[in-house]
């Protein structure tokens, strides 16, 4: 039968995740859920709680900002590239065994993390840690829906991503804990992924009866490499730009990422498998909604990764209160996520985004104009709560707003590629605001670096001011995902509702 053309403002339809009654049986579907919970809170955590343990690792191993940087990129540049290619790996080698594979691997550099003696080991490790990830994360959703049956599998994917939510927001309460003891801490931030990995991979075990390989379109390698290549190579261009000046290798380092990049886009588009069909954004709302998520993404990355270091490093204060700043925003979306989904359902997508980027726009701004006080509780915590209903209020109506833009069949590589985009959103904030934070920090007259702790004279003001040019860009691009969500998502509704 012939597969029916999409309506006006929809991509089209390509084939979904498949239930298999042989994949594991029924009684043992609650062990693989677990497995799959337990492996993308790892993931997810290692994405968030090394920005809180960054002033920690820069004591011990004395990184400098630049590779502090990279701590964190390594890991977001493998990830970011490789996540739409291991749903792939998964269904050409037998998802189970691509499964755990990326668990084996994530768990192997996380002990290698653990043990690094320099910054350099510790950046080469995170490398291959966010290749274990860009295995493990696609897969713990594929491996639930392969698990359970169509009747069963919207419960069992609701409790796999509440379940994941909570864990992931409990990841940074346990490493500020943790840093609480000592900065030497942080090496059990990346050790405690050797016990959970191996319960995963019992589970799993355990848990599958037949895990066959099955034939599909041909791995998108080529994409891969060109992506992984054009993001390294940018990102590294980005954050060589805090030194200041620009020099040759930054030049030919950018123009061979952004020529990485574009070649990249153009073999997705003649591709006849690509890993991001450009076909997707033939959609105007999936194209806005996109746009948000990346100029949304971008704000929330770069706060959380130098508010630690402004208030652990600048304002000496222990680093639980730096997971204290980051509670409101688990909180908020644990509370009211849903709530503002079924609203988007009613309304409209458009009009929520807005609102909820517009209320992280005056967190933002308003933190950029508090931290001048270096009041913790009344200068970071309540600017931080405003921030966190206003992303509450966005990440339901965005994932809805993906899935609506697409046929049912394309709603897996559809979610796939706006995961991408919000990882790749957190690797250029990360990158790009080193720079900035850098050249604010020297304008200010800093007598060191920032993000590393110091008694001289105009360090803190110099870090507040640094941390405050990160807020009030922050602010502008929420403002700006307000104005895409309002013209383009709402355009781009209309449309297919009215055909």
């Amino acid at each position: 039968m012939d597969t029916p053309d999409p309506i006006e403002g929809q991509a089209p339809r390509k084939p979904g995740p498949v239930f298999v009654s042989g994949f594991c049986d029924p009684e043992k579907r609650r062990l693989i859920l677990v497995a799959a919970v337990l492996a993308s809170a790892m993931g997810f955590i290692d994405g968030t709680v090394v920005s809180i343990a960054i002033p920690a690792i820069r004591a011990t191993l004395g990184a400098t900002l630049g590779e502090a940087t990279w701590i964190n990129n390594a890991y977001m540049v493998t990830l970011s590239a490789l996540i739409l290619s291991g749903g792939a790996l998964g269904d050409r080698f037998g998802l189970a065994k691509v499964f755990t594979a990326g668990i084996a691997l994530f768990m192997a550099t996380s002990a290698i993390c653990a043990l690094a003696s320099s910054a350099q080991v510790l950046i080469l490790a995170r490398f291959a840690q966010g290749c274990g990830a860009a295995l493990m994360v696609p897969g713990s959703l594929a491996i639930v829906s392969r698990a359970y049956p169509r009747e069963e599998r919207g419960r069992a994917i609701a409790t796999w991503a509440a379940a994941s939510a909570v864990t992931t927001a409990a990841g940074p309460v346990v490493g500020g804990l943790l840093l609480a003891s000592g900065d030497g801490m942080w090496r059990w931030i990346f050790a405690i992924n050797l016990p959970l990995g191996l319960i995963a991979i019992w589970l799993v075990k355990v848990g599958i009866r037949e895990d066959n390989a099955r034939s599909g379109e041909p791995i998108d390698i080529t994409g891969a490499l060109l992506a992984s290549a054009g993001l390294g190579a940018l990102a590294w261009a980005l954050t060589h730009a805090e030194h200041g000046g620009i020099d040759s290798a930054l030049i030919w380092t950018g123009s061979l990422g952004a020529a990485a990049l574009a070649a990249f886009v153009l073999h997705e588009h003649v591709s006849r498998h690509p890993m991001m069909p450009l076909s997707l954004f033939r959609s105007t709302t999936f194209a806005a909604a996109n746009l948000s998520t990346f100029t949304l993404y971008f704000s929330l990355s770069a706060i959380l990764f130098f508010l630690p270091m402004l208030v652990i490093a600048g304002w000496d204060i222990p680093a639980i209160y730096a997971v204290i700043a980051f509670a409101p925003l688990s909180v908020c979306v644990m509370l009211f996520s849903r709530t503002f989904g079924r609203l988007a359902e009613r309304i409209g997508h458009g009009p929520p985004i807005a609102m909820g980027s517009l209320l992280a726009a005056v967190g933002y701004g308003w933190l950029a104009l508090a931290v001048e006080t270096r009041d913790f509780w009344w200068g970071v915590l309540p600017p931080m709560v405003v921030q966190g209903l206003g992303m509450s209020m966005v990440v339901a109506p965005i994932s809805s707003a993906i899935m609506h833009s697409v046929e049912d069949g394309q709603t897996g590589v559809a979610s796939g590629v706006n995961n991408a985009i919000s990882r790749i959103a957190g690797l250029i904030a990360v990158a790009a605001m080193s720079a900035v934070v850098a050249r604010a920090y020297a304008a200010a007259d800093g007598p060191a670096s920032y993000g590393i702790r110091s008694e001289a004279a105009g360090h803190g003001g110099a870090m507040v001011a640094a941390f405050a040019s990160v807020a009030w860009t922050a602010a502008a691009l929420s403002v700006a995902s307000a104005a895409v969500a309002l013209i383009g998502i709402g355009i781009g509704a209309h449309r297919a509702r009215r055909r």
